[in-house]
């Protein structure tokens, strides 16, 4: 499909479609999402005031995300796999700001070094390096720096002919907020809906010491998807205020 054929579908979007040339064309493949619903309280002590938590039937909840970034790059330049390439785990969780609803990262790794560099310095995204490794039933990542770990092992299932309205609130999210010293950096992005298959966890062993009093190996929904093609605009710095914009938790 076509990078115009993908602008031409939006009717599953919350929003219109932003205004003005998309700046960035990447591939978020090979997705396993580990989604936890969490304790408020503690994940506040996360996010920055600037952004309101988003709620699920008035849950909080946390995605931890593995899957292969492909062939990013800007939009008149052909990408280069030794930087374009490389497996990625975040783990996010859900916001509002500016009216629109998106993803909040409370950590990024990157499989290869240089390519987190060029993340971290284009996007300011907090980007780390960790070793990964992956095959088609297995994902694992170390990082000696933070003590984090994750093993997964794993089949996958048949594709959802329906999702529920949660499978949604979890995947479909069309913008992304991340703090700087002094802003609230947005960047709005636009792909198709994502494919969700069945995944059956054969082993799950994870640690995040930081993230301890939130994540735990037994997560309340998990998804595989194949992936999307992303379209992403630029970005735009909000200066910190110390408030949000009138959401309420």
């Amino acid at each position: 499909m076509t990078n115009q054929e993908i602008l031409s579908k939006t009717e599953h979007r919350p929003w219109e479609i932003p205004t003005g040339s998309w700046k960035f064309y990447q591939e978020w493949n090979n997705a396993i999402f580990l989604n936890y619903q969490v304790d408020l309280t503690e994940l506040k002590k996360l996010v920055p005031k600037e952004l309101v938590i988003d709620l699920f039937d008035g849950k909080p909840w946390i995605s931890i995300v593995a899957f292969t970034m492909e062939k990013i790059r800007p939009k008149n330049l052909p990408s280069f796999p030794p930087i374009s390439d490389f497996d990625e785990i975040n783990i996010r969780t859900y916001v509002r700001s500016t009216n629109k609803t998106g993803v909040y990262f409370l950590s990024i790794e990157g499989g290869k070094k240089l390519s987190c560099k060029v993340a971290k310095g284009i996007s300011e995204l907090p980007y780390r390096f960790s070793e990964i490794k992956r095959t088609d039933k297995k994902y694992q990542s170390r990082n000696s720096e933070f003590n984090d770990r994750l093993d997964i092992e794993f089949t996958i299932g048949k594709e959802l002919k329906e999702k529920t309205e949660l499978d949604k609130w979890l995947t479909e999210r069309y913008a992304l907020f991340q703090d700087t010293d002094d802003s609230i950096n947005e960047f709005e992005i636009h792909h198709l809906e994502w494919p969700i298959n069945e995944i059956d966890i054969q082993k799950l062993e994870l640690n995040y010491p930081r993230f301890q009093k939130l994540i735990n190996e037994k997560p309340n929904k998990i998804h595989y998807s194949r992936g999307v093609k992303v379209l992403a605009w630029g970005k735009i710095k909000n200066k910190k205020t110390g408030y949000n914009d009138g959401y309420k938790t």
